[in-house]
């Protein structure tokens, strides 16, 4: 599927990222991973073999994406696909509902999740641009962009991020059509990540979770869970598609999810 594609991920070193870095590598790409540990991307190294290099950087710094995209044309050839992932909670810098949202919180939520995206995303037309040629961006967003869980998973900031996320992918997409290059975004429900160990680890976040995604028995998902999907929309697959908004989310933007007796208490 993605024979001769060479792709940069922002956050490919673990978590949703680390999981479609391998997946591409087995449909034949060769992969860039950006990511801000030595650790994991000692780890990460090691699981793409020769097919994929490591990147370390912070995507919220303005050169990054373009280095990134750099490596990859010296070392592969070419560059074919943008996949950007990085993000995560602002909960513990100030992140919450409105009435307890700190202006730090705001800038810094807003900074990781949507100025990386910016960043990244615009690195990449630069680059398609000049080149004059077509090529892929997909881009994270999340469920809680337009489908609430007040109960549970009150972050005003990221929500307003994941829905800023999807405007701005959509604006992309009708300005650089006429160019060929396609932007479009995954949409994930819960997903068992680093940065979901809050609600992993909360027994009543997780039978909620039970009838919010209520798929497969009711689970959290997984970063395998939406590898096809980013594989489809890295590859040819996808030439005719872009603006698109496909939410990988277990049922949960149609489904209820029932609360706990204990927590309505």
């Amino acid at each position: 599927m993605l024979n001769n594609k060479n792709i940069v991920i922002i956050g490919g070193t673990t978590g949703i990222g680390f999981s479609a870095a391998k997946a591409f590598i087995r449909h034949g790409a060769k992969v860039v991973a950006v990511g801000r540990h030595d650790g994991t991307g000692r780890q990460a190294q090691q699981a793409f073999g020769d097919s994929g290099l490591v990147f370390t950087g912070d995507a919220i710094q303005e050169n990054t994406a373009s280095d990134a995209i750099e490596l990859c044309m010296k070392t592969w050839g070419s560059f074919d696909g943008l996949y950007h992932v990085a993000g995560g909670s602002g909960r513990k810098m100030g992140d919450g509902p409105l009435h307890e949202l700190s202006l730090e919180g705001w800038n810094k939520t807003l900074e990781l999740n949507l100025t990386s995206l910016m960043l990244s995303n615009r690195a990449a037309a630069q680059f398609f641009l000049k080149a004059k040629r077509g090529g892929s961006i997909l881009n994270m967003g999340s469920v809680l962009g337009y489908s609430p869980a007040p109960e549970y998973f009150t972050t005003h900031a990221y929500a307003a991020a994941k829905a800023a996320v999807i405007g701005f992918s959509r604006s992309l997409a009708a300005y650089y059509a006429k160019d060929n290059i396609r932007v479009n975004v995954i949409a994930p429900g819960l997903v068992e990540t680093p940065m979901a160990q809050r609600a992993a680890g909360d027994t009543e976040i997780m039978h909620y979770i039970k009838s919010k995604q209520p798929l497969d028995g009711g689970r959290i998902g997984r970063p395998g869970d939406l590898d096809e999907a980013a594989c489809y929309f890295m590859s040819e697959g996808s030439r005719f598609t872009t603006a698109q908004v496909l939410a990988i989310d277990g049922g949960w933007s149609v489904s209820e999810g029932q609360i706990s007796s204990k927590h309505k208490q």
